[in-house]
């Protein structure tokens, strides 16, 4: 036996479509993604943490460091690693200098894409 489906409509405020509009273009504008960093330090001294940060790029020039304060401790974190494995990588390179780091999950800067030549 057959059956017949019927036909369903709705009506959709606009200020929804506004809204959806708007979260796609913050989405394609967003310059961050999820991923993990190797944190280096976390403490309340801002004189110790700078130079956690100095004696980490005297070291590893190439890779982006990055300073924060979360009240009251102000926090080293390293790299821009899209996924665990690649911070845990970068983790076994630092870690007989800086014996207190570990990976960490966190919002990571995207990739600069070159344009093909």
């Amino acid at each position: 036996m057959a059956q017949a489906f019927g036909q369903a409509t709705y009506q959709q405020d606009a200020r929804i479509s506004e809204l959806m509009n708007r979260f796609m273009q913050q989405q394609a504008e967003r310059q961050t993604t999820d991923g993990y960093r190797v944190q280096l330090h976390f403490g309340n001294d801002r004189e110790k943490a700078r130079e956690v940060k100095v004696r980490f790029l005297q070291q590893f020039p190439d890779c982006p460091a990055y300073e924060s304060y979360q009240q009251p401790n102000f926090r080293i974190r390293v790299g821009d690693f899209r996924s665990k494995l690649e911070a845990n990588r970068f983790l076994k390179r630092v870690q007989s200098t800086f014996p207190a780091a570990f990976s960490v999950p966190d919002q990571i800067r995207l990739p600069v894409l070159e344009p093909s030549k």
